[in-house]
C-alpha cells in the first residue's frame, strides 16, 4: 500500500508549546511581531503574545482570500498595499455590541443631556448638540444615542442636533449605516423606545432604524490614532470598550485628546472594564465610568 500522502500545509507546526497542533500556514514569531507593530503603529492596537491564535485565525481568511500560501507572503503583500492595511485592521479589530448597552449611561445621558436641552425651551433653538460616538462598530450605540434623543426631543428636526459615529472598520461602518439588525438584537430594548425599531421585512426576523432617527447620525471613518478632521466641541462623547486594546500610553493619550474635544461641562463615557487609573487633568469622575469636563 503506497504510503498516505501528507499535504505541506498540514506538516507545518504551531509556534508555541504545543508541537503536536498544525497550522495551515506558515506562522513564525517574526510574522506575529511584525504584524503586531502594524497593528500598533496604525490602529494603536496591542496584541499581546496571547493574542497570537487570534491573529492567526482572523487573518487566515485574508490569505485564503488572497491565494498566499504564508504569513510571510501576505507581509510582503502588506507592505505594497494601503488598501489590505484596510483589510487587515478590519479584521483583527473586535466589534461586540448591542443596544443599550451598559444602560446606566443612557440613563445619565438622558438626564444630564437629553432633558436639560428641552429645559432650555426657546434658548435651545438655534442651539448646537453635538455627541460623538468613538469606535460605533455596527451601530448600536450611536442609534441608541439617537432613539434617546428621539424621544426627548420630540421636535428633534427644528435643531441643530448631530450624532458623529466612527470606526477604523469600513466593514462595521457599512453594516451601521445600513441600519438593519436581526429582530432578537431589539429584546433587551425598553419597551418606551420600541417604537422607533420597524420591521424590516414580512417574515419579522430583521428590524430596521426609523428613518426619523437615522437622519441625526452620520457614519465616517476615523482613526483614532490620526489627526481628528474636527474643531468643534462635543456636549458628548461616548469611548466605550475601545481603550482595552490599547496600551497605557496610547491610553493616556487619547483621554487627554477627548478631554480637549469635549465642552467644559460635558461628559466622557467610557466602558466598563476602562476606569481610568490616576488623576487625569480637566475630568472629574462623577458616576460608573462616567466622567464630566470641568467648567
Amino acid at each position: 500500500m503506497p504510503p498516505i500522502q501528507r499535504s505541506a500545509a498540514a506538516a507545518l507546526p504551531v509556534d508555541g508549546a504545543d508541537g503536536d497542533v498544525r497550522r495551515e500556514f506558515a506562522f513564525s514569531d517574526a510574522d506575529f511581531r511584525s504584524l503586531a507593530q502594524l497593528a500598533y503603529e496604525r490602529a494603536g492596537i496591542a496584541l499581546a503574545d496571547s493574542k497570537r491564535n487570534l491573529v492567526y485565525s482572523r487573518l487566515s481568511r485574508r490569505l485564503r482570500a488572497l491565494g498566499l500560501s504564508s504569513f510571510q507572503e501576505y507581509r510582503e503583500h502588506l507592505a505594497g498595499s494601503e488598501r489590505e492595511i484596510e483589510s487587515f485592521i478590519n479584521s483583527i479589530s473586535t466589534n461586540h455590541t448591542k443596544f443599550f448597552r451598559e444602560a446606566h449611561h443612557f440613563d445619565h445621558f438622558r438626564t444630564h443631556v437629553a432633558v436639560p436641552f428641552v429645559q432650555s425651551g426657546h434658548r435651545s433653538n438655534g442651539r448646537r448638540l453635538r455627541i460623538w460616538s468613538a469606535g460605533c462598530s455596527t451601530g448600536e450605540e450611536p442609534y441608541t444615542i439617537a432613539v434617546v434623543l428621539k424621544r426627548e426631543i420630540r421636535d428633534v428636526e427644528r435643531h441643530d442636533v448631530r450624532i458623529l459615529a466612527t470606526d477604523i472598520d469600513t466593514d462595521v461602518l457599512a453594516k451601521a449605516a445600513r441600519g438593519e439588525y436581526p429582530a432578537n438584537s431589539v429584546d433587551d430594548v425598553p419597551k418606551t423606545y420600541q417604537e422607533f425599531f420597524q420591521y424590516a421585512d414580512d417574515d419579522g426576523a430583521c428590524v430596521a432604524m426609523d428613518d426619523d432617527v437615522r437622519s441625526l447620525i452620520v457614519f465616517n471613518r476615523l482613526n483614532l490614532m490620526e489627526q481628528w478632521p474636527f474643531h468643534g466641541l462635543f456636549d458628548a462623547i461616548f469611548c466605550r470598550n475601545v481603550m482595552i486594546y490599547f496600551d497605557a500610553a496610547t491610553k493616556a493619550n487619547l483621554v487627554h485628546r477627548f478631554t480637549q474635544q469635549v465642552k467644559p461641562g460635558g461628559w466622557l463615557y467610557i466602558g466598563h472594564s476602562e476606569s481610568l487609573i490616576g488623576s487625569h487633568p480637566g475630568l472629574t469622575l462623577v458616576g460608573r465610568t462616567i466622567y464630566r469636563r470641568d467648567a
